[in-house]
Order: structure tokens, then C-alpha cells, then sequence
């Protein structure tokens, strides 16, 4: 005789119908409270030092820049409103301009050094060239 599968568990049909009510229940009250607590610190992730205003965690450096010429009076040096800005060069938003200085620097001194370390050779063998001969 052929024996039949059996209709389904009911340890199945009881997760899946746990996880259904949950979806409707939505998030916990520890849940909303540190979700709320990380909206709350990354909307105040920059803040003008000089007329409090906030702006998101994602702001990009040229965006608070922006800030600093719209907003306040002319020749006001971006880092008293944003630390960040430090560095920042408005002509180089990006930062392109001065990775490639800093890749041409680092070319330079490997060609320096490759240069004084051949120097350095052709003076030992020059020196050790010439003593040979004062020996004659």
C-alpha cells in the first residue's frame, strides 16, 4: 500500500503565522527608541559653530561650504564654522587635484633616492678604483 504525505506541520504554520503578527505589530519600544536616538545624532552630525545650524551626517563638504559663503559674511574661514572644512579646497571639491600631487610627490622621492643610492655606488666603486691604483 502507498502511505500518504501528511498536509503540512503545524510548527510551520505556526512561525509563519508569528512572523505575520509581528510584521503588524511593527518594531519594539526599545526598537523605536534607539532608532530615534540614531535619526536624532545623525541629523546634528555637523553643526555652524557660528549660527548653530545642523546639517546631516551625509552632508558633503561642499555642501557646508556652500553654507559658509551663502550664510555668513564674506571672507569667514570655513573652519570656524566646520572643523571638517580644514583642508578643504573649494577649486578641488573632491580632492582629486591634491591626490595627485601627493602621487607625483611620492614618484619624486622614489626617483631621488634611486638616484643618490646610484651616486653613492659610483663614488664607492670610484674610491675603490682608485686605491687599487695607488697600490701599483
Amino acid at each position: 500500500s502507498i502511505e500518504r504525505m501528511g498536509k503540512g506541520s503545524n510548527v510551520q504554520k505556526a512561525q509563519a503565522a508569528r512572523e505575520r503578527n509581528q510584521k503588524k505589530q511593527g518594531k519594539s519600544d526599545e526598537e523605536r527608541r534607539a532608532a530615534s536616538a540614531k535619526a536624532k545624532a545623525d541629523s546634528t552630525a555637523f553643526m555652524c559653530l557660528l549660527c548653530r545650524q545642523t546639517f546631516m551626517v551625509n552632508a558633503k563638504p561642499p555642501v557646508l561650504y556652500l553654507h559658509v559663503t551663502s550664510k555668513h559674511e564674506p571672507g569667514t574661514d570655513p573652519a570656524t564654522c566646520f572643523p571638517a572644512l580644514k583642508d578643504f579646497d573649494p577649486n578641488d571639491p573632491k580632492g582629486e587635484k591634491k591626490a595627485e600631487k601627493a602621487k607625483a610627490a611620492e614618484k619624486a622621492k622614489k626617483t631621488k633616492k634611486k638616484n643618490d643610492a646610484g651616486l653613492d655606488d659610483l663614488l664607492n666603486a670610484g674610491l675603490a678604483g682608485s686605491k687599487k691604483k695607488k697600490g701599483k
